[in-house]
């Protein structure tokens, strides 16, 4: 896979644990990176302290902020080639009908409009001398029921199609969806607060913390996005990959996906079969 040095990467959410190790491996590959935050969190004096990278306190829910992130990006003169998502919430936990319908809406704010709107506004400064790369995080739902997770799941499946409309009208950008499958980081501690509000994903976000397995590694996630990134718009573009099922990194792959265009696309699919 091509290293990435030289490139120049938008991290949003560089406070989530994905964010932030994602982060630390686009850097320890020599690019230069900018990177979100909404609150201050525990490992930010040592991301500061990383060469390369500008940390920007960034509430991606309000509109000004968003602004000033454009404005930020434009007066640094940092035509991008990657931004990678990784802001998210499993929150609010529970039936729907049993929600808060305003903590509700704002779920999928934060899930998928908030993702859109930033996309939206830093678009404009990206390198236009090549393709650029969008990388966003799927989530669980997409092909079954995920009960009590309602707003994360609809977010998610609603930014999965707007992976593949980005991909029909922007003939210069490669936009791609990962799901990283389980991981341990903190965003699973909203399950556990939760508590019986979560119902059967209690027990199973239960018995994976208490575990000594650390879920899919950071690493793969990267390497997924690499090769995501190196094979292009061809292969890659409006596609939502699987970090720990498909099987990326292989010329196999890269050769089917070049050759179905409804492969890993949200859609029904030979019906007539």
């Amino acid at each position: 896979m091509d290293s990435n040095k030289g490139d120049k990467v938008i991290i949003l959410g560089v406070n989530a644990d994905i964010g932030r190790n994602i982060c630390k491996l686009f850097h320890d590959d020599g690019a230069s990176i900018i990177g979100t935050y909404r609150n201050d969190f525990p490992e930010h004096d040592e991301l500061s302290q990383m060469g390369n990278l500008k940390l920007v306190q960034c509430n991606l829910t309000q509109i000004d902020d968003v602004k000033r992130l454009a404005e930020f990006i434009r007066a640094s003169d940092f035509n991008w080639s990657i931004l990678f998502s990784s802001v998210g919430t499993s929150e609010p936990i529970g039936r729907f009908f049993e929600l808060d319908f305003d903590e509700w809406e704002s779920s999928i704010n934060v899930n998928m409009i908030a993702q859109l709107r930033v996309i939206h506004a830093l678009y404009p400064l990206r390198n236009v001398e090549q393709q650029v790369n969008i990388a966003l995080l799927a989530g669980g739902g997409t092909n079954n029921q995920f009960r009590c997770y309602s707003a994360y799941c609809v977010a998610k499946i609603g930014l999965i199609k707007m992976c593949e409309l980005l991909d029909d009208e922007a003939d210069d950008l490669n936009i791609f969806i990962v799901g990283p499958g389980f991981v341990k980081t903190k965003t699973h501690f909203e399950t556990l607060k939760a508590g019986a509000k979560a119902e059967l994903n209690l027990e199973r976000v239960r018995q994976f913390m208490e575990s000594e397995s650390t879920g899919t590694a950071f690493e793969d996630i990267y390497k997924c996005l690499l090769w995501s990134i190196s094979v292009g718009r061809e292969v890659a573009g409006g596609r939502n990959l699987s970090v720990v099922h498909d099987k990326w990194g292989t010329d196999l792959l890269a050769e089917e996906l070049k050759h179905d265009s409804n492969m890993y696309k949200l859609r029904r699919y030979k019906n007539d079969q």
